[in-house]
């Protein structure tokens, strides 16, 4: 029997559309184990689906490649997600109008504070200078995290994981974060989930509200243009200045 079902599962390990039904039924788990749990932070569906992914190809011994031939599927579906962000912007564009200059100002400074705080964290531990720059774009969106780091010298899947686990750490402790000081305006909320918490974080605050999805996404996008903008310019004064 248990010959039988491993020979199953070569074969199905071979078919292209595997990965994306192991996907689909993951994330499906994670949601259902979510909302049954009565939503508690650390029950994330994309982090528990990730788990059930990563041991599920450990044990059947299946290369991440082979897996992703069928989930890139659902690689393809986030532009279209990203871009469907800009329904509840559009209709809280006025109420955007009207935050611009603290919208402008909190970006900023959470961009530069989310890549300050890596690199130094980074430098204190006496990391290389590879490793370093790897870690800066930890809150941007991955194509444009792994992309700035790629160009700097650094490593892009190493940059791919810090932006995975950032995402799912802000979405877990984000909320219970600016609920404990004292963070109760949805639009404060929501940009800061979008800026140290990029896509993941927008869907975690999507769930709080319009208002609040609206804001987690443009600052995910505004956040990844300053981040493109400024790390490769700081990063050279760094290194400039005899810094990592």
């Amino acid at each position: 029997m248990g010959e039988d079902l491993y020979q199953i599962w070569v074969y199905l390990a071979a078919e292209p559309l595997t990965g994306l039904f192991v996907t689909l039924v993951a994330y499906r788990m994670g949601l259902a184990l979510f909302e049954r749990a009565g939503r508690p932070p650390i029950l994330n569906p994309v982090l528990t689906a990730v788990l059930l992914i990563v041991g599920l190809l450990t044990v059947t011994d299946v290369d991440y490649a082979a897996y992703f031939d069928g989930a890139q599927f659902v690689h393809f579906l986030l532009g279209p997600a990203t871009v469907a962000l800009a329904i509840p912007l559009y209709n809280q564009l006025s109420s955007v109008r009207r935050s611009l200059p603290a919208l402008a100002a909190a970006i900023l400074v959470g961009s530069v504070t989310a890549a300050g705080s890596a690199v130094a964290v980074a430098w204190v531990l006496d990391a290389s200078p590879q490793t370093v720059i790897s870690l800066a774009p930890k809150s941007v969106t991955t194509p444009i995290a792994m992309g700035v780091a790629e160009r700097l010298g650094g490593l892009p899947s190493l940059t791919a994981v810090m932006v995975i686990l950032s995402g799912i750490l802000g979405a877990i402790a984000g909320p219970g974060l600016l609920k404990l000081v004292g963070v109760r305006d949805h639009r404060a909320g929501g940009v800061a989930m979008g800026t140290a918490s990029h896509g993941i974080g927008t869907a975690r605050a999507l769930q709080t509200g319009e208002v609040a999805g609206a804001f987690s996404g443009l600052a995910m996008g505004l956040n990844g243009l300053a981040t493109a903008i400024l790390l490769p310019l700081l990063w050279a004064l760094l290194a400039g200045g005899g810094g990592p």
